[in-house]
């Protein structure tokens, strides 16, 4: 069995440049690459997001973790079986993207696979990304009170084009509560970074 108790270190210790000449050197011995991420990566961003629960870590060492962990997934030619296919974005009208990046590192860290459309999406651009890449999940971040309510009307969009039931919407931003979340109809809240793995993990599973 392959020890990838080195890797799983770098990246809890957001040692990037150490990471990355670990996971060159692995894959240079044709070790097994899935077996790599369900053994060494993912629990590697488990362990962050466990410290980051307990107030260990705090977003830097969130955000220095999550660049350790891209560095190795770069080199993976072939990351295997996903956890679930993510569309995530910010909402239109909103430019904020800090806590969405953080989501969207954590939930490929997780496993998952990530389609990123930035900031200021539109609901039409949801809709057409999540059909075209059939994906199971639609995360949307919002940090303003003004653009929150971009989160219903891109739930309406799904709606009225008869995809609502495709697809499961996960939301979150400083403005957003789990009262919120419901009012309008989305499957999942999370308040932060670390919950909306979970929380993606759940509805899928659902």
């Amino acid at each position: 069995m392959q020890d990838f108790k080195p890797i799983f270190e770098a990246i809890v210790n957001g040692e990037a440049k150490t990471a990355r000449a670990l996971t060159e050197a692995a894959v240079a011995q044709n070790v097994n690459q899935e077996a790599l991420i369900k053994e060494g990566i993912i629990p590697a961003m488990s362990e962050v997001g466990r410290r980051f629960e307990c107030n260990e870590y705090f977003v830097p060492e969130l955000l220095l973790a999550n660049r350790a962990m891209k560095e190795c997934m770069k080199l993976l030619s072939n990351p295997g079986t996903k956890a679930g296919r993510v569309v995530i974005g910010t909402v239109k009208g909103d430019l904020h993207d800090i806590g969405k990046n953080l989501v969207a590192a954590m939930l490929e860290g997780g496993g998952f696979e990530v389609i990123d459309l930035g900031v200021n999406v539109t609901p039409e651009k949801f809709l057409e990304t999540a059909r075209e890449k059939n994906a199971q999940i639609v995360a949307m971040s919002a940090l303003l009170t003004t653009t929150m309510t971009a989160m219903k009307t891109t739930i309406e969009a799904f709606k009225q084009a008869g995809a609502r039931d495709q697809v499961k919407f996960l939301v979150g931003g400083a403005p957003i509560t789990q009262k919120y979340a419901d009012e309008i109809g989305a499957d999942g809240y999370s308040d932060n970074a670390v919950g909306a793995v979970a929380l993606a993990r759940a509805v899928i599973a659902n």
